[in-house]
């Protein structure tokens, strides 16, 4: 397999780095980095001022790659997204000016914000890294993730995400407030400037598509993914789900855990790794029955119950 060790030496530096900013939060990070590392997307649900665009923000430094911010409003058009064709005079021919999505990781700040229109923008990026316009399709750089955003408390003139589109992001993380020696730390750090005006990149771009590579062939017991396909397929059958998770559900906790492994300097999966992101890989994709919600049942309790009760490979039940 390829040269894992300084593999896990390159995402240990981009783990550290990016805590430079975000204080508290190493698992939430290397979650991120996993997402990145299984070519995933990611969606950051959370309050306001906890530290998602930050996150962002330092993780795009960390890895050399180029950063562009969406703010989604509802009058944000599809073009404002993908670019536009623009006729030039000089020339007698249409030029392409591209939009933010070309970047190679892109913040789609407070995205449930824009009409379902724009939003459906960013589905072709997300699922086959290329954008067309005017019918000419034009591929994205590599690596390319998007990291979205939305408050979880305010839904007037919002536009939830429909099941299809929250379907193609890996993961949804949260920050959480930070603890109380934590938000000290985070006050001292930002007396004079903000540590992300002094944040210097630890890798680049080809370093992390190595990384994507090296993922591929960190080792995945047989047991570990007859696990995932029951942690799954337990989510269909669930009285509390109207709508099951779909198999890229399993997938998509496949190539994470992978990812993960590899941010903690291991070549192959284990329980743990499973059982920490599937929650996040897994919750979001969960429809629940009218009953269920009306009783305050949330997705992730019902992922979590299956965590209890599917036994662990080589555990006693």
């Amino acid at each position: 397999m390829p040269d894992t060790i300084s593999s896990t030496m390159v995402a240990r530096r981009i783990v550290d780095n990016v805590s430079k900013v975000i204080v508290g939060k190493r698992s939430v990070i290397e979650e991120a980095l996993a997402t990145l590392i299984a070519q995933g997307h990611v969606l950051v649900e959370d309050v306001p001022g906890v530290g998602k665009t930050m996150l962002a923000k330092s993780l795009a430094t960390s890895i050399g790659c180029s950063f562009k911010r969406i703010q989604f409003t509802p009058d944000l058009l599809p073009s404002d997204v993908t670019g536009i064709s623009i006729y030039n005079q000089q020339t007698g021919e249409f030029q392409f000016r591209q939009g933010p999505i070309m970047a190679q990781v892109v913040l789609a700040d407070e995205i449930n914000r824009a009409t379902p229109k724009t939003q459906s923008a960013l589905l072709e990026a997300m699922e086959e890294h290329q954008v067309t316009v005017d019918g000419v399709t034009h591929h994205l750089q590599q690596p390319f993730m998007v990291i979205a955003t939305q408050n979880p408390i305010e839904y007037e003139g919002t536009f939830p995400l429909p099941e299809a589109q929250l379907d193609r992001f890996l993961m949804r993380i949260s920050l959480g407030y930070p603890d109380f020696m934590e938000e000290m730390s985070v006050i001292e750090q930002q007396e004079w400037v903000h540590p992300i005006e002094s944040l210097q990149p630890v890798a680049a771009a080809e370093v992390i598509i190595g990384l994507q590579e090296a993922a591929k062939s960190v080792y995945v017991d047989r047991l570990m993914r007859e696990y995932i396909v029951t942690v799954v397929e337990g989510t269909r059958k669930h009285r509390d789900v109207t709508l099951g998770a779909s198999p890229r559900a399993s997938l998509g906790i496949f190539r994470a855990a992978r990812a993960l492994a590899l941010v903690r300097d291991r070549d192959y999966v284990i329980p743990d790794d499973i059982k920490l992101l599937a929650p996040a890989v897994i919750a979001h994709r969960l429809v629940l029955s009218p009953a269920a919600r009306m009783h305050g049942v949330r997705n992730a309790d019902v992922v979590t119950s299956l965590l209890n009760n599917v036994p662990v490979p080589g555990a006693t039940r």
